[in-house]
């Protein structure tokens, strides 16, 4: 085969892979420096497992003073979603997750791009060009039925699946019978011409697992489409590592069965493979079983069911965390103050069978977070939640923010703050009483079953109830009252002849609860009923007697 024939054939105007590589000058990087990428495809949401190989990328770079750049691996078309770039851009914005280089509409940050792959073409057919000049790639012109034949014979033989040794027919088509197909507009695929041999091992180093041992890769795979100028990700990956410099590639473990065909293309040309660290995949708990978390049963797979709950973006990053390296939650404990990229991470921490995803354990995460926070803080992270995700909440906490930050601040500053605050969505759900426009849509207590004796409770608030009054005062005040009514201070008395009375005053701050909230649980009895005010107490009260009278 005259292989400087056959390139000119197939890719005549191509550049020279030298004159590619004059363009990527290799980086000037200290001992240590890590380059490192978040490459996502456009075909979709983003994904919480390639979100959290996008926080390892980040915190590898960030830890070693080195780079971290966003690769936009568009070369799938068929399945490409217009609008997946604009909200990876929202994901990494949003948690603050921002590369030092990459490509966005109009801006570019880097020396190294273009940053998307589909702008890259001239660059990934050079090099598919010298490796047909190395007699490393080649064009294949069998069909999908030729292939369909081919994968029967395998199954029936029961040999491995794939184009290889004698089934690669293509491998060996004379200079000749190349050209007469090509001018007969037969399609072909251009393929990698593998050298190895599957029952040779060689190992594989991965910064997880340690020392793994392999089988070397023996398929011709296909680099390069008959319907696409771009080459598959497989080939076009390797060049892009290459030439931007990675250090580093961080991904799923599924990937793994994927090395030996990578270590083999980074070898055809002539370049040293980065380090790699093979993340575990997310399970989760469904009820007694445990399984691989789903794109397609899971809303919680994606990122944007964090960002629409409310979930604070420290949050969620701590809970990854947690995952990435198995010592994460004793450092942050003795280090409680400290930045998650003060963090010393090691991937020979990392779990190597699975990572257990816990909702509980997020949200619990979270509660410890909101009662750390002042409650001004707490309404300015509510007003840019509910400014895009509740409009409607978001002009009554407009319209009413020092009364909001009064009521976000209930029991905050004490010893033992309250911790029912896991996502800004649930402000709404545990202080929708608190705002008329809401407790007066509909009957506010249509859903309260219990009848509730009516003896005191117009007249507590007619004679006795004191919006000037200390906690303290407020409370002995109205166990002094509530006892005329035959409500009794002593729970043993009420224990010993409940007949005696209507209940304890337990039962009569639970009855003055559920008028004013609905409910028999709320926050702190004494600052609810401060932050009404009189006149809007009395305006429920009303409501509340003539229903339960």
């Amino acid at each position: 085969m005259d292989y400087k024939k056959l390139a000119d054939l197939l890719f005549p105007n191509a550049l020279t892979r030298e004159e590619v590589e004059a363009r990527y000058p290799k980086r000037n990087l200290k001992e240590n420096e890590a380059v490192t990428r978040f490459a996502p495809s456009p075909t979709g949401f983003v994904h919480i497992g390639n979100f959290m190989s996008c926080l390892i990328d980040y915190v590898l770079a960030k830890t070693t003073n080195g780079i971290f750049y966003l690769r936009n691996e568009d070369t799938d078309k068929a399945r490409e979603i217009e609008t997946a770039m604009e909200k990876i851009m929202e994901v990494l914005k949003h948690y603050q997750i921002l590369p030092d280089e990459y490509q966005y509409k109009e801006e570019l940050h880097g020396n190294y791009g273009p940053y998307i792959q589909s702008e890259r073409e001239e660059i990934y057919h050079a090099f598919i060009k010298d490796l047909i000049l190395k007699g490393r790639a080649y064009p294949c012109f069998c069909t999908k039925e030729e292939l369909n034949e081919m994968r029967e014979v395998q199954e029936i033989n029961k040999e491995r699946i794939g184009y290889f040794g004698s089934y690669a027919k293509c491998r060996e088509l004379s200079y000749e019978e190349v050209e007469e197909k090509i001018k007969a507009g037969i399609p072909y695929v251009i393929r990698f011409k593998s050298m190895g041999n599957y029952n040779k091992r060689f190992i594989f180093h991965d910064l997880v697992r340690g020392d793994m041992e392999l089988p070397e890769n023996d398929q011709d795979a296909v680099i390069m489409k008959s319907d696409n100028p771009l080459p598959t990700y497989h080939f076009a990956h390797v060049v892009d590592d290459y030439l931007m410099g990675t250090t580093h590639v961080v991904r799923g473990e599924e990937w793994l069965s994927s090395v030996p065909l990578h270590i083999e293309l980074f070898a055809s040309i002539g370049a040293t493979p980065p380090k790699y660290i093979h993340n575990p995949l997310i399970i989760k708990k469904d009820g007694e079983n445990v399984r691989k978390i789903s794109k397609r049963k899971d809303p919680e797979a994606s990122m944007s069911y964090y960002e629409e709950l409310g979930y604070p973006a420290y949050s969620v990053i701590e809970a990854l965390m947690t995952l990435i390296n198995s010592n994460y939650e004793e450092w942050h404990t003795e280090n409680p103050e400290k930045s998650f990229l003060e963090f010393p991470f090691s991937p020979s921490k990392m779990a190597t069978s699975g990572a257990f995803f816990d909702l509980e354990k997020l949200n619990n995460i979270s509660k410890e977070y909101f009662a750390k926070l002042s409650a001004e803080e707490i309404y300015e992270g509510l007003f840019t939640y509910t400014e895009k995700y509740d409009p409607e909440f978001h002009e009554i906490i407009k319209k009413y923010k020092e009364y909001t930050i009064s009521l976000l601040n209930i029991e905050r500053n004490t010893e033992k703050p309250r911790k029912d605050i896991a996502v800004y969505s649930d402000i709404k759900k545990l202080f929708w009483y608190m705002y008329d426009e809401y407790f007066y849509q509909d009957n506010p207590y249509k859903d309260v079953e219990e009848k509730y004796p009516m003896d005191g409770i117009k007249e507590y608030f007619e004679e006795c109830y004191n919006l000037e009054d200390t906690e303290e005062d407020w409370f002995n005040h109205l166990k002094e009252f509530a006892s005329k009514y035959k409500y009794t201070a002593s729970r043993k008395e009420y224990k010993e002849n409940p007949e005696a009375y209507l209940g304890t005053i337990a039962k009569f701050c639970e009855i003055i609860r559920v008028m004013i909230t609905t409910s028999n649980m709320s926050p702190n009895l004494y600052d609810l009923l401060k932050l009404l005010g009189k006149e809007r107490i009395k305006k429920r009260l009303e409501i509340f007697i003539k229903i339960f009278q």
